[in-house]
């Protein structure tokens, strides 16, 4: 039999740590508990959730603008952003949802254990702030039904859109990291793009503050 070149061998030794590292590296498809807190790495689609899920979850309605306010026109990056209210899946135009009003826009996916830390938080800091800031969740993953579950797994029930295309992020400029907030000025215009996960409700009180110029 003849031998393989020298130069050979280490050319398919290499070749075979290349596809040991791939292997490893790869993401798993075990549970949103190992998937990586980046943006576009959980692709997943499905159905959506069903009416009897989306009334177990017990979202809050998306923000809207009542009959007897006076209406203002949608500006900024938000300004034409169409979405699915994920309470009852109806469309949502989130510029002209949070026209005239201070928000905090979180984004999130329901894989990213940080964004799980954190929508609790969010939960009490909406509560505090109620009429002062409008606090809206953007899932940025193509799975609703998941974002969904996990919502109601979470027993967090504020108000959210899906976006599943990440067309906030990308109108925000924001980095493809999980979670993301975007704190936005009544007029639209962007005042910081968070990138980092709020470690209490007293964290995101006094970044609102010095951001936003809103005390809550």
């Amino acid at each position: 039999m003849r031998s393989i070149p020298a130069a050979w061998r280490w050319t398919l030794a290499a070749l075979i740590a290349v596809v040991a590292l791939a292997v490893a590296i790869w993401p798993r498809d075990s549970g949103h508990d190992n998937l990586p807190t980046y943006y576009g790495t959980a692709v997943r689609g499905g159905p959506g959730p069903s009416d009897g899920q989306r009334a177990a979850a017990a979202l809050s309605a998306c923000p809207a603008r009542s009959p007897d306010e006076p209406p203002v026109p949608a500006s900024g990056p938000l300004a034409g952003i169409k979405v699915g209210c994920l309470a009852d899946g109806l469309p949502v135009d989130l510029g002209e949802a949070l026209a005239g009003r201070p928000a905090l826009v979180n984004l999130w996916a329901y894989w990213c254990e940080p964004c799980a830390t954190e929508l609790p938080a969010l939960q009490q800091y909406a509560a505090r702030a109620a009429g002062a800031v409008t606090v809206v969740t953007v899932h940025s993953d193509p799975d609703e039904a998941k974002a969904v579950a996990r919502l109601r797994d979470l027993d967090v029930h504020l108000p959210g859109v899906q976006d599943g295309g990440g067309g906030v992020r990308t109108a925000v400029g924001a980095p493809p990291v999980l979670p993301v907030s975007v704190l936005v000025r009544p007029d639209g215009s962007i005042a910081k793009v968070i990138v980092r996960p709020f470690d209490s409700v007293d964290d995101i009180a006094a970044t609102v503050s010095a951001e936003l110029g809103v005390a809550a």
